[in-house]
């Protein structure tokens, strides 16, 4: 528990108002979009700058109080679920962006700011900001930077770490340092940027970030293949990139995926078909049209059944849109809805999605697959029900089955989701346990009181899932 005087202190630093006890509030931010993980904090506090940060961050420290850092709740690995209780960090006055510098290429936000807000402002500059998460209407950057969030448009133009240039963090103890910043060229010291996008909240809290822009592209084009099976589709992938066509967006939908989106979407996807890839690419006209081109011509000598390109802007962005949906329409078809986002090399996608399959017939499980196939990130989706005790233990084989098949693969237990609290069992698989002590030395050595996300990333013991 948190003492009247504490909470009183809270108060004095962010005012009234921004502190919060009541249980309507605490059971609000209790859990976080990942199904099984729910445990009650004992104070939310909405600090209005970066100096009540600190002196809120400060306060906790001395007094050993876990802090959770929070955006939208849209994480899917229990991330931002307070385990430990303690205090949970929301940033909705703190949604601003401060400046836009055109001569520079940058934008300075604080990191309550929506993605989708971000990528718009940046558009009406005729600028662009890539990485676009299939939360971004909802999700904000600095949940983005804390897990390194990924997007649709990740094979081209990479994830949310590739364009952070600089950070003001408030550390565990409550000094405010600022890394990076402007410059393009920047190797005084250890990264330090770098190292805290995709830390989950466990090294400090993140109160503005530097972003690189770049211009916007001259024009775009949406393509649908169809295929008779998955693997199929995946070989295609393979043969794409192994053409050296970097499309902006490839992704993959299997049959379960593609009826269920149709059903919420109805925008006209063919409910019949085995697999579907949506490709999209950007760029100056003649190069988008060469490489379209290109791409139908290999989905064809992949056995693709048909292949389709958008006529109208408002076609190809209703199929783009329809993509980002997948994770809300299959959560319709059943009370638990399980993603996760196993990644391996683009030319082992078939392999991976071959074994995704054999599992869950192994398992007896349904198990939706679709994803980022261009760069290999693939998005297994168990529709199960929680209450379902004896599946639910299934559902817990099959996924360590897909994690072990995808390190053997020379691919990772996560490419975006992060580790949280979800994938704690399984990270020594990807890092070794050499890997795991380096992380927890890091960890001790920035954040010796442990307060920052406590039970997130380093665990020695199964999955702890808090109930209410």
């Amino acid at each position: 528990m948190i003492s009247e005087a504490i909470k009183s202190q809270f108060e004095q630093f962010v005012g009234k108002d921004n502190v919060e006890d009541n249980q309507a509030s605490l059971l609000a931010y209790s859990y976080d979009a990942t199904p099984g993980f729910q445990a009650m904090p004992h104070c939310i506090v909405s600090p209005r700058n970066a100096h009540e940060v600190a002196a809120v961050v400060k306060l906790c420290n001395e007094h050993k109080i876990p802090i959770v850092p929070r955006g939208s709740g849209t994480n899917l690995s229990a991330g931002t679920t307070p385990l430990q209780g303690g205090v949970v960090l929301l940033f909705k006055h703190m949604d601003g962006i401060i400046e836009i510098d055109e001569e520079n290429l940058t934008m300075t936000v604080q990191p309550g700011v929506i993605t989708s807000h971000i990528i718009a402002a940046a558009e009406e500059k005729g600028l662009f900001y890539p990485p676009d998460p299939g939360s971004m209407h909802i999700s904000t950057i600095g949940g983005n930077i804390s897990e390194n969030a990924g997007g649709l448009r990740g094979l081209k133009y990479g994830v949310t770490r590739d364009y952070v240039m600089g950070l003001e963090i408030v550390l565990p103890n409550g000094e405010i340092i600022h890394t990076g910043g402007k410059l393009a060229k920047d190797v005084a010291g250890y990264d330090l940027t770098r190292l805290f996008v995709g830390a989950e909240g466990t090294l400090g809290v993140v109160t503005a970030a530097t972003l690189k822009l770049i211009p916007k592209p001259e024009t775009k084009k949406t393509m649908l293949a169809l295929f008779d099976d998955l693997e199929t589709s995946a070989e295609a992938v393979s043969a794409i990139i192994a053409n050296r066509i970097i499309p902006a967006t490839l992704e993959f939908l299997d049959q379960q995926t593609v009826r269920v989106v149709e059903d919420f979407a109805q925008i006209g996807l063919p409910k019949d078909v085995g697999a579907v890839l949506l490709i999209e690419q950007d760029g100056p006209p003649e190069v988008v049209e060469r490489d379209l081109a290109k791409i139908e011509e290999i989905c064809r000598l992949t056995n693709a059944v048909d292949v389709q390109v958008a006529k109208t802007e408002a076609e190809a962005d209703a199929l783009t849109s329809a993509r980002r949906t997948a994770l809300s329409a299959l959560s319709r078809v059943k009370p638990t809805t399980i993603l996760e986002d196993a990644t391996v090399p683009r030319s082992k996608i078939a392999e991976m999605v071959r074994e995704i399959e054999v599992i869950a017939k192994k398992y007896q499980l349904t198990i939706c697959t679709f994803g980022h196939a261009g760069d290999g990130n693939l998005h297994p989706t168990c529709l199960t029900d929680a209450r379902n005790e004896e599946e639910m233990a299934l559902v817990e084989k099959a996924f360590e089955e897909i994690f072990h098949k995808a390190i053997e693969l020379g691919g990772t237990i996560t490419g975006e989701h992060g580790v949280g609290a979800m994938k704690l069992p399984y990270l020594h698989l990807k890092i070794g346990e050499a890997g795991v002590e380096v992380l927890q030395g890091i960890k001790k050595a920035i954040d010796p009181n442990h307060i920052m996300n406590p039970g997130k990333i380093f665990s020695e013991s199964e999955r702890n899932r808090v109930v209410i």
